[in-house]
């Protein structure tokens, strides 16, 4: 029997005839965006996840020291990520209402790293809640006093000592050099502040979470029930 009548090699002809077959139609087609790995800044600061052309807009109004903010954060983050934000459907804006000095530490906190860190951080920050609240309320009266004196950037370092923040930061790799600078950052408190102010006057935010889709108020504050808003929109859209 000559080699052209071998049936192994026939074998081995028509597996490495599909396997070329299977790299030219992986190489033909195009590689599916993630677009929750896209991360932008508003004009005011805010950071913005997903498709700049997606049907829908959805910002939120939160506060790191907002429980039902952090019950969203943990119920939400997956299915907003997957079902919406990564098929390019929704685009989300990240917008601060800073509540108090402790806010205003995690808020600066969050943005080590710049844009393309931050949904990790805020995730890691929101996950560490009932953490750092404990420590919050554990604390001493002199150290809540030592909470509100000296300028924002002395308080926060503070704020981030006495809680437990700047521990966690560190934990994800962030090094000193790199907080400090963070909430040192009077570009980045300016931001803040002026995002609180746009939420309380101009969108008339009383409380958090508070959602806006498409520049429409949602009145819901839970998981289950933006997700029919953001359905029924895009069916509308």
């Amino acid at each position: 029997m000559s080699a052209f009548d071998d049936p192994l090699l026939d074998r081995r002809t028509a597996v490495l005839a599909l396997s070329g077959a299977a790299l030219t139609l992986m190489a033909a087609t195009p590689a599916r965006t993630t677009w929750s790995r896209t991360v932008t800044t508003s004009p005011i600061g805010a950071y913005i996840v997903g498709n700049p052309a997606a049907k829908l807009r959805l910002v939120e109004y939160f506060s790191y020291t907002c429980h039902v903010c952090a019950d969203f954060a943990k119920a939400a983050s997956l299915p907003l990520r997957t079902q919406y934000i990564d098929p390019g459907l929704v685009r989300f804006e990240y917008r601060n209402l800073v509540r108090d000095p402790v806010d205003m530490t995690a808020a600066l906190l969050a943005r080590v790293g710049g844009p393309s860190a931050f949904t990790d951080n805020h995730q890691a920050i929101f996950a560490a809640f009932p953490t750092f609240i404990a420590r919050v309320q554990k604390a001493t009266d002199a150290q809540k006093s030592s909470w509100f004196e000296g300028s924002v950037a002395q308080r926060a370092r503070r704020i981030a000592a006495d809680t437990g923040l700047a521990a966690l930061m560190r934990a994800r790799g962030y090094s000193e050099a790199q907080l400090t600078a963070a909430l040192d950052s009077e570009v980045a408190q300016a931001e803040l502040v002026g995002m609180t102010n746009i939420g309380r006057a101009a969108d008339r935010v009383t409380g958090t979470p508070s959602f806006f889709i498409n520049g429409q108020r949602a009145d819901v504050v839970a998981w289950p029930a933006l997700k029919s808003k953001l359905d029924a929109a895009l069916k509308a859209a």
